[in-house]
């Protein structure tokens, strides 16, 4: 089995994303007030080369997003900022690692925000796994009101429910094992969305957290700080919490979708750690 990290352009947005600031409704609307965009950081998708299977883990960005600005959606129209072209897209690099679309067997989506699912045109082959509750919020027109981008799935997007067992896996309370040798494994974490998945892969005694945007940085989830979009404090807090728990109990490389590290981490098998 072999993990890639595949760098689907680029994404700034507010300071006060990464970070929040405060607590509750005013931590989520200072991303409005705050005037500091981040550098530009990488968006990254996950192939785990399987001996079952290939499986993607988030599609990234599409260019569709540089045209983005032109949403009315307050959020995407202002807050974010997308740099790719269509040959950065996930598609058209899986030439270098010998893989074809059509050997995906299985797409795993952390969430449906824009710079997750933007990818998805590549893989209409594919079986398409989404946690149901996610799927419920970012469709329709209320999702489009919350920030997703519904309009820009493919027509014959028809994910199937990605269904946790209440069945713990270590600290994490809700876990479905995602192959039959049981060294992938999605767990429940919610926080950035309600319904966010993380996946956890396990190969040759390392451990491989793909965590989505339960952080944006390593740094931030060891120290507990929330990000600005996150609904509910107490529960993206826990989540933050059972993660660093995790990544203590057994060594863990963490690799969130837009740190800045993560792909130097993967090739490095660099650990969290507090020290």
């Amino acid at each position: 089995m072999k993990l890639h990290a595949i760098q689907t352009g680029s994404v700034r947005i507010k300071t006060a994303q990464v970070e929040g600031r405060g607590h509750g409704l005013r931590r989520r609307l200072a991303i409005f007030a705050d005037s500091n965009w981040t550098d530009w950081l990488p968006t990254y998708a996950w192939v785990i080369d399987h001996p079952e299977g290939v499986i993607v883990v988030d599609t990234g960005q599409g260019a569709h997003l540089v045209e983005s600005g032109k949403s009315l959606h307050p959020y995407i129209r202002w807050e974010t900022a997308f740099r790719i072209a269509r040959e950065e897209e996930i598609g058209p690099q899986f030439c270098a690692l010998g893989i074809g679309p059509r050997d995906v067997g299985r797409v795993i989506l952390t969430h449906l925000h824009i710079d997750h699912d933007g990818g998805l045109a590549h893989f209409p082959h594919s079986e398409i796994l989404v946690a149901p509750g996610e799927l419920r919020t970012a469709s329709g027109w209320a999702g489009r009101f919350r920030g997703y981008l519904p309009n820009r799935w493919p027509a014959w997007f028809d994910p199937k429910p990605l269904d946790l067992a209440p069945e713990a896996f270590g600290p994490f309370a809700a876990a479905r094992r995602m192959t039959k040798a049981g060294d992938v494994v999605a767990v429940a974490t919610p926080g950035h969305t309600a319904d966010h998945l993380s996946i956890i892969v396990e190969q040759d005694g390392a451990t491989f957290f793909l965590a989505g945007d339960t952080s944006y940085d390593e740094r931030l989830m060891l120290a507990g700080r929330l990000d600005g979009v996150s609904a509910n404090d107490e529960i993206a807090g826990a989540t933050l919490a059972a993660i660093k728990h995790f990544t203590q109990t057994r060594p863990t490389v963490y690799l969130p979708t837009h740190d800045l590290q993560s792909a130097t981490r993967l090739a490095s098998r660099r650990v969290a750690s507090t020290e």
